[in-house]
């Protein structure tokens, strides 16, 4: 990680702090958490709405109207709205992104929760995460969110990420273990009878 993705990450997670201690000072937590996944998944389904987050084109007051604009028709805590004002004057609305997902990282933190990341061929049935979820449960001890996201290049199986530990049981890792295999063992037999 750069100095500079270091820094953001560093104010990222003060503000993401900052919102946190707002909102259990006013007992709104959970609400500005809901608040918080809402607009971070507005800000990833709408290329519109990232650009006018982090184009230094757009001034303040233009980004203060629309997100406003947004925050009442979403009907957001009075916290958010004003956390994303405070953003705005401060000039550190670039950061938004990150700041929803340190606050959520937090809250999973101070929760116990662990995050995992699953990759699928396709889609998983519900049924199908919460039996992961449950199992993965049962072995760390802890209570487990699974984020899963399809990645069609993997052919089958799946790839599961719990912080810096990965397990890649996927078709594909499969299928390059196997090739290796059958390589090693031509050269193998290659040797062998040039030796012959």
């Amino acid at each position: 990680m750069t100095a500079a993705a270091q820094a953001s990450s560093l104010v990222s997670a003060r503000y993401a702090a900052a919102l946190i201690e707002a909102a259990q000072g006013a007992k709104k937590l959970d609400k500005v958490g809901e608040d918080c996944a809402a607009l971070g998944a507005m800000i990833n389904e709408s290329e519109d709405l990232r650009l006018l987050i982090r184009s230094p084109l757009n001034g303040a007051d233009r980004q203060q109207a629309a997100l406003f604009a947004l925050a009442d028709k979403a009907k957001f805590q009075a916290i958010t709205k004003n956390f994303i004002g405070v953003l705005i004057r401060n000039r550190r609305l670039s950061i938004l992104p990150s700041v929803l997902k340190a606050f959520q990282s937090e809250i999973s933190r101070r929760r116990g929760e662990i995050t995992v990341h699953v990759e699928t061929a396709q889609d998983m049935s519900a049924a199908q995460v919460k039996a992961l979820q449950d199992s993965l449960s049962k072995a760390t001890g802890a209570e487990v969110q699974i984020k899963a996201c399809v990645e069609p290049s993997i052919l089958g199986g799946m790839i599961v990420t719990v912080g810096s530990q990965m397990v890649d049981d996927s078709v594909r890792r499969k299928l390059e273990r196997l090739k290796g295999a059958m390589s090693r063992r031509a050269n193998e037999d290659v040797g062998l009878k040039e030796v012959v």
